[in-house]
């Protein structure tokens, strides 16, 4: 079988959501843009923070299992996962059945001046009192699980969102 949708992976503020939104804009109207932490807040009916707080992280990673579940099953979606799905490998496997596991990556400088930019509250992985660290801490935890999960892999600093799309598709193959 022919995969004929993308899962963005990668940690957070690496471009997951503005990335897959461009692409779907680029591939036109036959694909449609998901995000797996929007269905996880279906599920539940409250925030990611809300769930973090109030139900902790294990039921997340529950939830995020069922997501990528759902995921699997669609066709013409550019998916962008959360920061952590890689952490599960039945997430992957489950995602592989129809994506392209496409990893987006940034610098740790360069992720921490987005976070920021748009306030870490917003974030529970690094609302702590060092950030900086907790990104750099976390990131280099994941690395491997990153890597492995891959099957194309692009970096995001200092490029632009058009050259990021070009290089996607082009990796992909998927048609416009």
């Amino acid at each position: 079988m022919t995969k004929n949708s993308i899962a963005l992976i990668g940690f957070m503020a690496t471009g997951k959501t503005t990335i897959g939104k461009a692409l779907v804009e680029y591939l036109g109207d036959a694909y449609k843009f998901i995000e797996t932490d929007q269905i996880i807040i279906e599920m539940a009916g409250k925030s990611i923070p809300k769930i973090f707080s109030e139900e902790g992280e294990k039921k997340f990673r529950e939830y995020e299992i069922v997501a990528c579940k759902k995921v699997s099953n669609l066709t013409n979606v550019i998916v962008s996962c959360g920061g952590g799905v890689v952490l599960n490998q039945i997430n992957i496997e489950n995602l592989k059945k129809n994506c392209h596991i496409v990893l987006l990556e940034a610098t740790i400088e360069e992720i921490y001046k987005r976070v920021i930019k748009n306030g870490k509250e917003t974030r529970p992985l690094i609302n702590k009192e060092d950030p900086k660290k907790e990104i750099e801490e976390v990131l280099n935890f994941r690395l491997s699980y990153y890597k492995t999960a891959a099957e194309i892999i692009i970096e995001t600093t200092g490029k632009n969102i058009e050259v990021i799309v070009r290089e996607i598709v082009s990796k992909t193959r998927l048609k416009t």
